[in-house]
């Protein structure tokens, strides 16, 4: 992976397009000579494609060392309140706090009817655009000047501000519970993915049902409804039931379907709309569904209905090249998928300070996978070795295990029959750490450890014996994990066939997707 910046001011000033700088010199120069040592550090900082203090330093005349921390800072200010003035038009939360700033402006001087005419309509608008939090920060101020002054705005105004805000409180109790139910759910299925046996089937669907008891689902909001969707879809995916975590992610995708005006708001929750159905349907394998949602994904980026940012630019390149690379292993076309993987690169590094370290990791797993599948096995082991040697080995315990595992078979098809030998015992100590040790990492590991037994006559029985065995165990509860993250049978049906494993899954794929 990239090395980070590990300055903030370098950082913000790199997240820049050309209109926003543009606009901050604008803004930077209204009430400063373009001379500001401020201004300098801004063109100075610009202008390096790395950062090096000491020489950004030396290229400032009249700053000394000791001035440049404060300078920085003033600058990273400035910088941040151009851009606040640039989006407050294109953001309805940056324009709710500005007029709920202009409304404590006008309290502060004593006019605390114009105040409550400003409020009132921050709060129309809040309400118009599920702003909870905002519209319960509006009420609250509402009953501070009310309760303070006798404004006389509005007949048995007290029991009416009252009323609004024991029902905020209601829905804010919803809309917090399951916003908190979504983000806990996530960040298991980020720490440990899948459930591994009964005990974790009992512990998370316990957690899940206990959570969602007491929350009634009538009469809930956008969000509380979004947030409903969402905790079904990681909860789905978690537990193995990709049906389930189809029916919620559209059902999610829907939502913004039916409530167009909320799709120009909160973009970014339709795309991972979008994606967590991607993800579904590439598990279950409904090709010609996941193309047309895959197109509708890359039209959508072509011509949001919003104005593009980073962030909506940098999500949509890692949900689009996600499903790109699904969409080639269904149709088993790795060979035409590993032509994409330089452009992939590019984008990871263009995309480096913005996406998370467990997004890289899936894509080099996922890289990794194409070239096994086009029969490159050195370059596998490449982008193998990016998560095995990756310093935080918790970080997504899932991929760092079957990535040991396809490492191991990537070598065995290199003939590097010592090396097997010689790192299954160091695998076999990894997975029993991680707690990780599943039936088909047993199965795998105890066939590639007397392969060196095998002789020729009886190897192609000794790939049937394992196929056969794995068939079985694909059938069990929660023992589906492992093939979610390598096609092992058809590795195994290509070694037994003598054919690329590509043609195998070529050839499973005409039939299967000819009766969709």
């Amino acid at each position: 992976m990239a090395n980070q910046p590990n300055d903030y001011l370098y950082q913000l000033i790199k997240s820049l397009t050309k209109a926003e700088k543009r606009a901050f010199k604008i803004y930077a120069t209204r009430n400063s000579s373009p001379d500001a040592k401020f201004i300098k550090l801004f063109d100075a900082i610009d202008k390096v494609d790395e950062y090096d203090e000491d020489h950004i330093i030396k290229s400032l005349k009249g700053v000394k060392k000791r001035q440049f921390s404060n300078l920085k800072a003033h600058l990273y200010k400035q910088i941040l309140t151009s851009l606040r003035l640039t989006n407050i038009n294109h953001n309805v939360d940056i324009y709710l706090r500005e007029q709920i700033d202009h409304a404590r402006i006008l309290y502060n001087k004593g006019l605390y009817i114009q105040s409550l005419r400003l409020l009132d309509k921050a709060k129309s608008l809040a309400t118009q655009n599920h702003r909870h939090s905002l519209e319960y920060e509006i009420l609250t101020f509402e009953r501070i000047i009310e309760s303070q002054y006798i404004t006389r705005s509005l007949k048995n105004r007290a029991d009416e501000l009252i009323e609004q805000a024991e029902q905020k409180i209601d829905t804010l109790n919803n809309y917090n519970r399951l916003a908190n139910l979504s983000l806990r759910l996530y960040g298991i299925y980020i720490k440990a993915g899948h459930v591994r046996d009964e005990r974790d089937y009992e512990n998370i669907s316990r957690y899940f049902k206990k959570e969602l008891k007491d929350i009634s689902r009538e009469g809930l909001g956008f969000f509380e409804q979004l947030y409903l969707n969402v905790s079904y879809a990681w909860y789905s995916l978690i537990v193995q039931d990709f049906l389930l975590q189809y029916r919620y992610s559209q059902k999610w995708v829907d939502l913004f379907n039916n409530n167009p005006d909320m799709l120009e708001l909160e973009p970014i929750w339709y795309l991972k709309g979008q994606h967590v159905l991607l993800e579904a349907l590439f598990i279950l394998g409904h090709y010609e569904k996941h193309e047309k949602v895959k197109n509708k994904l890359e039209a959508f980026l072509k011509d949001p209905p919003t104005r593009s940012n980073e962030n909506l630019e940098t999500l949509g390149f890692m949900y689009l090249y996600t499903s790109k690379i699904n969409s080639h292993f269904m149709a088993g076309t790795f060979t035409e998928g590993t032509e994409m993987v330089p452009e992939l690169n590019q984008k990871i590094e263009k995309y480096s300070q913005q996406i998370d370290p467990h997004r890289i990791l899936v894509f080099y797993y996922k890289i990794a996978c194409l070239y096994f599948g086009a029969g490159k096995n050195e370059k596998a082991i490449e982008y193998l070795n990016k998560i095995i040697n990756y310093h935080d080995q918790k970080l997504r315990e899932d991929l760092h295990c079957f990535a040991r595992i396809l490492n191991l078979i990537a070598h065995y098809e290199l003939g590097n029959q010592n090396l097997v030998e010689y790192q299954i015992r160091s695998v076999y100590r990894f997975l029993r750490k991680m707690n990780d040790l599943n039936l088909v990492q047993q199965e795998i590991l105890k066939f590639l450890q007397d392969l060196g037994k095998t002789n020729g006559s009886t190897l192609k029985d000794r790939f049937i014996k394992l196929r056969d065995r794995l068939l079985e165990i694909n059938e069990m509860p929660y023992q589906k994990r492992p093939f979610l993250y390598l096609d092992i049978i058809s590795w195994l049906e290509a070694k037994i066939h003598q054919k690329p494993v590509q043609e195998v899954i070529k050839g499973k794929f005409t039939p299967r997707n000819a009766s969709n």
